[in-house]
C-alpha cells in the first residue's frame, strides 16, 4: 500500500476510477457520488487527464494496494505559492477506509516539498458532508463562491444551479 506519482501508464485505470467515483450509477454505492447533481458518466475524460499527466505544475498522486490495485487519487496545481486540489477520488468500495485521508496528507506534504504554504480547493456547496469532511482535517470555508464553469458542461450538466465554495488549508512551508 503506498502513495506515489501517476504517469501515463495508470491512464486507463485512473479514468475508470475518477469516473466511477463520481459519476454514474457505480458512484452511488459511496458517498462522493454526484449522481443527484450533474447528469452524465463523465468526469473526466482521456483527453483532459493526458493534459493533467503531461503539465509539469500538476502532479496526480495516486494510492495502490498491497496487490497493486489503484484504489486513489488526487490532483495537485501548483499556483506559486499555492497549491490546487481536486479531483480527490477513491473507489466506493474502498471509502470510510483512510485511504482519502492518507491521500490528502501526501498532498500536504507535496505542499510543502515544492515550498507551498496553502492548499486550495472548491467544492460544491451542497456537498455539506463533503464540507464537514474537510473541515476536520484543517481546511476551511474562505467565504468566497463560484458559479459552477460553464466549459465543464461537457463533463456533466447540472440538474440544478450548482455554487462552488473555496475552502484552504494553510501551514508553514519548508
Amino acid at each position: 500500500m503506498s502513495v506515489s506519482k501517476a504517469s501515463l501508464s495508470d491512464l486507463s485505470e485512473l479514468l475508470t476510477l475518477v469516473n466511477t467515483t463520481y459519476r454514474g450509477e457505480t458512484s452511488a454505492k459511496g458517498w462522493t457520488s454526484e449522481i443527484l447533481l450533474l447528469a452524465g458518466d463523465i468526469r473526466i475524460d482521456e483527453e483532459m487527464l493526458t493534459a493533467y499527466l503531461t503539465n509539469p505544475a500538476i502532479t496526480v498522486l495516486k494510492y495502490t494496494n498491497s496487490a497493486d490495485q489503484l484504489i486513489g487519487c488526487v490532483y495537485l496545481e501548483q499556483k506559486e505559492e499555492k497549491l490546487y486540489l481536486g479531483m480527490l477520488a477513491v473507489n466506493p468500495e474502498y471509502q470510510s477506509g483512510g485511504i482519502g485521508r492518507l491521500l490528502l496528507q501526501a498532498a500536504e506534504e507535496h505542499a510543502k516539498q515544492i515550498n507551498c504554504h496553502r492548499i486550495d480547493m472548491t467544492v460544491i456547496r451542497d456537498r455539506v458532508e463533503l464540507i464537514a469532511y474537510y473541515q476536520r482535517r484543517g481546511y476551511s470555508l474562505t467565504g468566497e463562491s463560484f458559479p459552477f464553469p460553464i466549459e465543464y458542461h461537457k463533463y456533466g450538466k447540472p440538474l440544478k444551479e450548482i455554487i462552488l465554495v473555496e475552502m484552504k488549508k494553510e501551514f508553514s512551508a519548508s
